[in-house]
């Protein structure tokens, strides 16, 4: 199981709408020279979300997969979609013994798949390795059961708490090997949110600029209540890389709206909060009827801290610099001190990047 999640895992951000799902097929009357059971055939999800991870494990393994074990992240599909449904593919190969890590959520399968292969006389397994399919399938189990992508937020912040320097002008807090993680967290996530602020403020790509990877970059989201994007951002640059799509308010009238799309970007629009804000909560279930399924924010203290107090965070990825800022420098998070996390977050890892930490921290 661990090989599939791992085969899994090198497709996220990259299968929306479908989950970023690992098959192995193994047999254990035959051992490779290591001796451990003789891995036949691996797939993973492909991009775009098709062909799934299962046929493509079978079709590798072909023949040799009869009398074999299936491993999979999670359910085989039982649905017919743009595919055929992947329980068809693996009662035709022969598989004796299928063992998945998680069910599927979605009402489509949702055990379904599991009934089918027990009825076809295969052998049923559920359980090994849930804890981690179920953070690798968060984004699918988000949008499945609440309606919108699993949200993660990511911070840098200095010793003294600040993202900012005072007067609100940006501020480079991390260093390159921390910068180098962030560019790899956005080639995991379908799409990357930020404000209009952090656009006229910092002017960012936010592409992934690995070597490489920018065939990887996510869509590129900017919640514009008043369509005040400008025609000259370096986002609308490179539209040949990743889309950018723009969440605005009811308000502004169409003709800002059509400037936008005849570059090539899509307006979507939501109605606004009590307060004058976009309604955060629709604008991502905008994005998960779009088929987004995991979102990262790259937003200023403002808007994150509009995400946090709205309980939209699933987790958080903090990096801390050991640099000040001064007193007067902007806090990581408008309004909020930094020790807000701890109200319904939790740190479950460390890593080190250079001078810098990363903490990453999820719902408890």
């Amino acid at each position: 199981m661990g090989a599939a999640l791992a085969v899994g895992r090198h497709h996220l951000g990259q299968t929306w709408p479908n989950p970023a799902v690992g098959a192995v097929v193994a047999r254990f009357d035959r051992l490779s020279e290591h001796g451990n059971p003789l891995i036949l055939g691996h797939g993973a999800t492909a991009a775009g979300g098709r062909p799934h991870a299962e046929p493509q494990a079978l079709a590798q393994a072909g023949e040799a997969a009869r009398g074999a074990t299936l491993y999979v992240t999670l359910e085989p599909c039982s649905h017919h979609g743009r595919t055929p449904p992947c329980v068809d593919a693996v009662r035709a190969a022969g598989i004796a013994r299928v063992v998945a890590a998680i069910g599927d959520p979605d009402d489509r399968v949702a055990g379904r798949g599991f009934s089918i292969l027990r009825e076809a006389g295969i052998e049923v397994t559920v359980g090994p390795g849930a804890d981690e399919a179920r953070l690798a399938h968060a984004g699918h189990i988000s949008r499945v059961v609440r309606g919108r992508p699993h949200v993660m937020l990511k911070l840098a912040v200095s010793a003294d708490g600040k993202a900012g320097l005072e007067g609100r002008r940006p501020a480079a807090i991390t260093g390159e090997q921390a910068r180098a993680r962030v560019h790899m967290m956005r080639a995991t996530h379908d799409a990357v949110l930020t404000g209009i602020g952090t656009v006229l403020a910092d002017d960012p790509d936010l592409t992934c600029r690995l070597p490489g990877m920018d065939r990887r970059s996510p869509v590129r989201v900017v919640l514009d209540s008043q369509l005040r994007l400008p025609a000259t951002a370096r986002l609308l640059a490179n539209l040949d890389v990743a889309p950018v799509w723009v969440i605005a308010g009811e308000g502004p009238p169409a003709v800002a709206e059509r400037a936008l799309t005849e570059r090539g970007v899509e307006v979507m629009r939501v109605g606004a909060t009590p307060d004058g804000g976009l309604d955060l909560e629709a604008a991502l279930r905008l994005l998960a009827a779009r088929g987004i399924t995991r979102a990262m924010v790259e937003a200023g203290p403002r808007l994150a801290s509009a995400f946090f107090t709205a309980g939209l965070v699933d987790e958080a990825s903090l990096f801390e610099a050991p640099g000040l800022l001064g007193r007067n420098a902007v806090d990581a998070l408008e309004g909020l001190a930094l020790d807000a996390f701890d109200a319904y977050l939790t740190t479950v890892e460390t890593e080190r990047h250079g001078p810098d930490r990363l903490r990453i921290l999820r719902r408890r």
